[in-house]
């Protein structure tokens, strides 16, 4: 591996190891729909094992996913159902090489993608810091300065 590959395998790995739970959720599905891509144009292509090896990048993501949950969470549950029913479509997608399938289960990582990347936003929205909010707030002096102003009369 030459020096320019290595150091582009730190970077990713210290980005990944530096994001917020909320990015790496998205980071896996956006992923995982890359490889599905990947392993539908494989199989167009007739490269049995670039597709073999896609689906199985898939596999260790749901993985990945279902491990994380926490069960103590209604939700958890369904999302555990979820996965698990996606990691047998993609089992089955790759042992019968079936583009259909695949698509499936790329519409259901692009829905949870856009479904995690909204809560993500809203989530960060209602974290702003205290901080952030009292710069937005006009000081009380600056208040009392614009109140003090004389009015202007723009009807001549």
């Amino acid at each position: 591996m030459n020096i320019y590959a290595q150091a582009y395998n730190q970077y990713k790995r210290a980005e990944v190891e530096t994001v917020s739970p909320e990015k790496l959720l998205l980071l896996l599905f956006k992923a995982a729909i890359k490889d599905l891509s990947n392993a539908q144009k494989a199989i167009q292509e007739k490269d049995m094992n670039l597709a073999h090896n896609e689906f199985i990048k898939v596999q260790d993501i749901l993985v990945e996913l279902m491990s994380s949950l926490k069960m103590e969470y209604e939700v958890s549950n369904s999302l555990y159902a979820l996965y698990d029913y996606m990691q047998q479509r993609v089992i089955e997608a790759n042992m019968q090489k079936d583009i259909d399938i695949a698509v499936e289960i790329e519409g259901f990582f692009r829905e949870l993608y856009e479904t995690f990347q909204q809560a993500e936003r809203i989530a960060r929205e209602q974290r702003t810091p205290v901080k952030e909010i009292k710069n937005q707030i006009p000081s009380a002096e600056l208040a009392g300065k614009v109140a003090a102003r004389p009015s202007v009369n723009v009807q001549g």
